[in-house]
């Protein structure tokens, strides 16, 4: 955004520099871009890979429904708010890419101030997008953490965390 605000006027012959500042900003966007789909695409595969476990493992041991479909509500609340997030950046880019007076288009300039406003809005989305993800991933943490006690609970029931007793079995100790 510091970088689109340096380089000058692009619209009544730019010189050099100005041009190499564009291709930069121009990347800089790309990658900035790339890093919030890239984010939001770990998000997802946290949810699909976090919900997944959450239904093997109450199927194995038998809990109640009620995590996992209070997983699946979280989960289905947050991917909007990924796609939100990933398809701001792609509005943002293409307002740049109107904006750029190397597209040989006529009036890109009047484009630089939507361009200009677009960047603020969507730095404003993206990062409200992250909050509300974050939030849902604490949320989901604390099924998984009663999911892991209500497992632990039953596996001390059935003795199945007990370490043996290697003195009362001594074909262990000969290995």
């Amino acid at each position: 955004m510091v970088m689109g605000l340096m380089i000058g006027d692009l619209y009544d012959h730019p010189d050099k520099a100005t041009l190499n500042l564009r291709g930069v900003h121009m990347l800089t966007g790309a990658s900035a871009a790339i890093a919030v789909v890239f984010v939001h695409s770990i998000a997802i595969t946290y949810f699909v890979g976090t919900s997944r476990w959450i239904k093997e493992v109450s199927e194995t041991y038998r809990l109640d429904p009620t995590p996992l479909v209070r997983c699946t509500l979280i989960k289905r609340k947050t991917f909007p708010w990924c796609v939100v997030g990933m398809l701001t950046v792609v509005v943002v880019g293409a307002l740049g890419a109107a904006s750029d007076p190397g597209t040989g288009r006529p009036d890109t300039a009047s484009m630089a101030s939507v361009h200009f406003m677009g960047v603020y809005a969507g730095l404003a989305v993206v990062c409200w997008t992250y909050f509300r993800v974050w939030l849902n991933i604490g949320q989901n943490q604390v099924v998984i953490e009663q999911i892991i006690e209500m497992v632990q609970a039953i596996r001390r029931e059935r003795g199945l965390d007990e370490e043996p007793n290697l003195e009362e079995t001594p074909e262990l100790t000969k290995q």
